[in-house]
């Protein structure tokens, strides 16, 4: 009985001992992942910080109005004045649909006079 025993708790050991050794490689695998895909963040992050200077100094005011005086005949851009601007007053907002109540509405399987507590 003792031997089984032994047998037993021999195998519990080796069977545990594979499954930590397994989890390990998993573990470090996952590790390495990881840190590759925080090096492609980080490369991420550069490439957008030189697209965003790129950008700003592609849309420089200058340039762009050199641009459009240039391509004028093309285009036809004209620089923006004060007079062009409109303000929030004279915006004319959609009026919304009036709702109509004079009719009765179902509730429950119960009209609405037996729902307001009417006879």
């Amino acid at each position: 009985m003792k031997s089984l025993l032994y047998v037993a708790t021999c195998l519990t050991v080796l069977a545990l001992a594979f499954w930590a050794y397994r989890e390990n490689y998993a573990t470090q695998e996952v590790l390495k992942e990881t840190r590759a895909l925080r090096q492609q963040i980080g490369a991420a992050k550069v490439r957008l910080g030189v697209l965003r200077a790129e950008w700003a100094y592609l849309n420089r005011p200058e340039r762009l109005r050199d641009l459009a005086e240039l391509n004028f005949d093309r285009l036809g851009l004209l620089p923006l004045r004060p007079d062009q601007f409109g303000r929030v007053d004279e915006v004319s907002y959609p009026v919304p649909p009036e709702l109509d109540l004079s009719n009765g509405i179902e509730v429950s399987g119960l009209n609405a006079a037996a729902a307001g507590g009417h006879p």
